[in-house]
């Protein structure tokens, strides 16, 4: 009776093992084939069995949910163009400060460096220090100093239009990406990358970069041989950009400070509870929670009381960061977010990641259909694009939607297309922040800055720029998706 115990044992234990190898219960098992992953005998398809994404350099986990987006108080500029709406924002990262001048001097000097037979590269790169000038006031020394000087080091750089700022952002992703295949020993430092041949995670992903291979990772499907990384190794990271307005209003607002069981407790107007500028804890009682003007005149406060280091601007990481850890949220330098403006999008974009300005684009290919050579900066060349490739799709039909819904024929690409003189223009600045017109190149900023009182600290606040133009009270910050959803808890 024993013996015939112990062996009925045997035969369930052998019988649940069976199961897990053909039914999915191993990571190691395809749960429609039965055959195994990462094996070589097995044709050596592979998978990474559980992948969370390592969190990139100076970012922060931003957990996503649902919030009231728009304006949270009396709209006294009357733009009605951020009426309150629900939306929701999936999970994502964003810098913890804004980009500061001894980063973007790293960027820089990595372009002179490296583009050697591309000068202007390095030239179209540099922030615009003359925006320091004004007609009354000494401001000549900024000039000279702000963006340069190592005093400066750590506050944040002023002068960047929004297309270079996403060219810092494309950099920054190769930079990251090449680091972590160096970290994990797959090539090896070249500090002799020039023109073309430098690191483009793009490029080395579709094999136009090769680099100094130190120890590709072994490939399972070829006896004895190797491949480079593949996306699908989860190794390297999604790109950096700018974010959303969304994405930055929901950050800004950190409302997991809140927060209790769901119930947002209090809307806010500011990153901070309250509906006033000083902090009201009794350690800081009474300081400032921001750098902004005070009043007429007011920029930094009475001789001896002034907050942090603020004559202008303040270091990256001054005053108290939000509830998601983020610093600068309201005032310092107002900041650029990926959106083109229109005064009425609140009521055309979705309610999930909502977003003007998408153009899509696909890597343009050669005769045979393979991805195209690099260009002569490294990069691989992407198109919009065409309409017969978009056509019998039900979600899209076209490339360019940046116009999509918005009603404003002064403002459309067919419109321009037809009358030039028209299109030149259809965007005119006035005096201070307010534009007259807007175009296809107009882009949102958010946050308020050193020059601004306290209405603009509101998240809820938006105004626009053309995206060619830089002011003194105006930087970035890097977003990046958050591939899977959010973190484990």
């Amino acid at each position: 009776m024993k013996l015939k115990g112990i062996f009925s044992l045997v035969v369930v234990a052998v019988t649940v093992s069976s199961c897990g190898l053909l039914g999915g219960g191993s990571s190691d098992v395809s749960s429609t084939t039965g055959w195994g992953y990462n094996d070589a005998e097995m044709g050596g398809f592979e998978v990474r069995a559980l992948y969370q994404q390592e969190t990139g350099p100076g970012l922060v986990f931003i957990d996503g949910g649902t919030f009231t987006m728009g304006r949270t108080q009396e709209d006294v500029m009357y733009d009605w163009n951020n009426v309150p709406r629900r939306v929701s924002i999936s999970s994502f990262y964003m810098d913890e400060t804004e980009v500061s001048n001894v980063d973007y001097r790293e960027y820089l000097h990595w372009l002179r460096r490296v583009y050697v037979s591309y000068p202007e590269v390095y030239r179209g790169a540099l922030p615009d220090t003359t925006v320091w000038r004004s007609p009354l006031g000494y401001n000549e020394p900024y000039v000279e100093t702000y963006f340069r000087h190592p005093a400066f080091n750590d506050y944040p750089v002023v002068g960047v239009n929004w297309l270079q700022a996403n060219d810092y952002c494309v950099w920054r992703t190769d930079r990251v990406n090449e680091m972590i295949l160096i970290r994990e020993g797959i090539l090896d430092w070249d500090p002799n990358q020039i023109d073309e041949n430098n690191f483009n995670t793009d490029a080395y992903l579709a094999g136009q970069y090769e680099g100094l291979v130190l120890q590709n990772l072994p490939d399972l499907s070829q006896a004895g041989g190797e491949r480079r990384v593949q996306f699908e190794d989860g190794l390297l990271l999604p790109k950096y950009r700018l974010p959303t307005e969304a994405e930055w209003e929901f950050a800004a607002l950190g409302l997991i400070g809140n927060t209790y069981e769901e119930r947002i407790y209090g809307r806010r107007v500011y990153p901070w509870d309250g509906h006033h500028a000083r902090n009201d804890s009794r350690r800081d009682l009474g300081k400032m929670r921001a750098n902004f003007v005070r009043g007429r005149g007011d920029y930094m406060g009475v001789a001896g009381f002034q907050s942090e280091d603020s004559e202008i601007t303040a270091p990256v990481r001054s005053y108290w960061p939000n509830d998601y850890g983020l610093y600068n949220m309201a005032g310092n330098v107002n900041e650029w977010v990926q959106d083109v403006y229109r005064p009425m999008s609140f009521h055309d974009v979705d309610e999930f990641r909502p977003f003007r300005g998408n153009v899509f684009t696909r890597l343009a290919t050669d005769a045979e259909g393979n991805i195209a050579q690099k260009d002569s900066l490294g990069r691989l060349i992407s198109r919009p694009i065409t309409e017969e490739e978009a056509f019998g799709r039900r979600n899209y039909s076209q490339a360019n939607y940046i116009n999509y819904r918005d009603g404003d024929r002064m403002s459309s690409v067919g419109y321009a297309n037809d009358n030039d003189d028209e299109r030149s223009r259809m965007y005119a600045q006035n005096d201070g922040d307010f534009t007259s017109l807007i175009n296809d190149e107009v882009r949102v900023y958010k946050g308020g800055s050193w020059k601004d009182r306290a209405y603009w600290l509101s998240p809820g606040e938006r105004r626009f720029l053309h995206q060619e133009e830089a002011r003194d009270d105006l930087g970035f910050r890097c977003a990046m998706n958050r591939v899977g959803g959010s973190q484990n808890r």
